[in-house]
């Protein structure tokens, strides 16, 4: 019996690795192999620093908006098998373009990191805080009752309004942010997009009442759209003995067990 054939050598030489190299490095991670480090172990060094920075936004150092809806999904899972409370909250910087009129564009990038920065520090470890997009910002807090969650999000207003930024020796700023929040709808497996459409509306609202608000949709309000309600019932039409869904125009009973109710 011959003798198993051992796997190929690494020669790094062959690797282009200077690119992946300068973007470790410029991320303030060694991107050089060790003097001892085996071939194979700086490699899968290099590969875990470039996905690590694919998940983050360069300027504020937070996640990004590709973990942030990966994040989402896996949070819409925990609501529709435990029923957990999770909150979203977008939050956007009013009157940012202002700031760049104004101040430039180095000004803007110093306010986006000081909002970054704050925003970091309202968190718990187990929360998430990203960088949406443009000077929109967005956190899901599990275990989050809605009893305390616009408390929270008035903290983080709060904390972001107290600000003074610094950018340049003699101009400081002060901003506010403007924070819409949705609860996923409890036991209903929904979407990131809807969950996210739902925080919008709330965020809009904060915006057209005169910003520096908070507007948080509370689970009674939550009502089940028909995609979602589709999504709900979607294994029913899969099981040719199983009971039929509600009809669109019969919502009064409970959707999911006796003792929670989902209003359409």
């Amino acid at each position: 019996m011959a003798a198993p054939s051992l796997p190929p050598l690494i020669d790094l030489q062959e690797l282009q690795l200077d690119d992946a190299r300068a973007l470790l490095e410029h991320a303030g991670q060694d991107g050089r192999q060790g003097t001892d480090e085996a071939p194979l172990a700086y490699l899968q060094r290099v590969i875990n620093g470039l996905c690590e920075l694919s998940l983050k936004d360069p300027l504020t150092g937070l996640d990004n908006r590709r973990h942030f809806v990966a994040a989402l999904e896996r949070a819409i899972e925990v609501v529709a098998r435990s029923g957990e409370s999770i909150l979203l909250l977008l939050l956007d910087i009013d009157h940012f373009k202002q700031i760049n009129d104004t101040h430039g564009h180095l000004a803007g990038d110093q306010v986006l990191q000081a909002v970054a920065a704050c925003l970091a520090r309202c968190v718990r470890p187990m929360d998430t805080v990203v960088r949406y997009g443009g000077e929109e910002f967005a956190m899901i807090l599990p275990n989050c009752r809605s009893s305390c969650g616009r408390a929270v999000a008035e903290r983080v207003r709060r904390s972001i309004e107290s600000l003074s930024i610094a950018v340049s020796p003699l101009v400081s700023l002060q901003v506010t942010i403007s924070i819409g929040g949705a609860y996923a709808p409890e036991w209903v497996r929904s979407t990131p997009d809807l969950w996210i459409e739902r925080a919008d509306l709330q965020l809009y609202r904060a915006k057209a009442d005169g910003r520096n608000q908070v507007y948080i949709e509370t689970p009674q309000e939550i009502s089940v759209s028909a995609e979602e309600k589709g999504l709900l019932f979607s294994h029913f039409s899969a099981d040719p003995v199983a009971t039929p869904a509600p009809s669109s125009t019969d919502d009064s009973g409970p959707v999911v067990t006796p003792s929670h109710q989902v209003n359409a």
